[in-house]
């Protein structure tokens, strides 16, 4: 059933609004995906903070160049659902792969960072990306090793020393 031009207007508002507190948008091809699988990812999207619509890509086109972004979305492949991130840039794009890793009907298309577009293959790179919790204990590792390093090193003067030390006394 084709939509009036109220929902439509409605839906571009929407995106509109969308747009603006998001931090990275992610593009994905779900034709074929059964509705199951396309709710259980809603779910997991929402469940990171995120938001997940789906829209004709005129109005994604409309709104798109109202916000003055030059993408061309009729020559992307399939259906079109967005996932904006409000809170992490990696986050979206590393939930969508990961799903697509399950779910072969799913496809990353590309993506919006930093005011750039990013084609596919780049944002299946910042989807691999570690998490930002894991390069930080990466980071406190890193930082930490030398410490922990040098006092083994210190430690083991004194037990040389105290082993020596008894060894003294017991021949004595």
């Amino acid at each position: 059933m084709p939509q009036t031009k109220q929902q439509k207007q409605k839906i571009v508002e929407d995106l509109k609004e969308k747009m603006k507190g998001q931090k990275v948008v992610v593009f994905f091809d779900f034709t074929g995906l059964k509705v199951k699988d396309f709710s259980n990812l809603r779910k997991k999207i929402k469940s990171a903070g995120d938001s997940l619509k789906v829209a004709k890509k005129t109005l994604l086109s409309l709104v798109f160049k109202k916000e003055g972004i030059d993408i061309d979305f009729k020559k992307m492949a399939g259906e079109i659902a967005l996932v904006f991130g409000y809170k992490d840039e990696v986050a979206p794009a590393k939930t969508v792969w990961q799903f697509s890793q399950e779910n072969k009907n799913v496809k990353i298309l590309g993506g919006f960072l930093e005011n750039k577009f990013f084609e596919t293959d780049k944002m299946i790179e910042l989807a691999k990306l570690p998490s930002r919790e894991e390069l930080l204990a990466r980071f406190v590792g890193t930082v930490s090793a030398p410490i922990s390093n040098f006092v083994s090193v210190l430690q083991g003067n004194i037990k040389g020393l105290i082993v020596a030390l008894n060894a003294i006394s017991k021949t004595k």
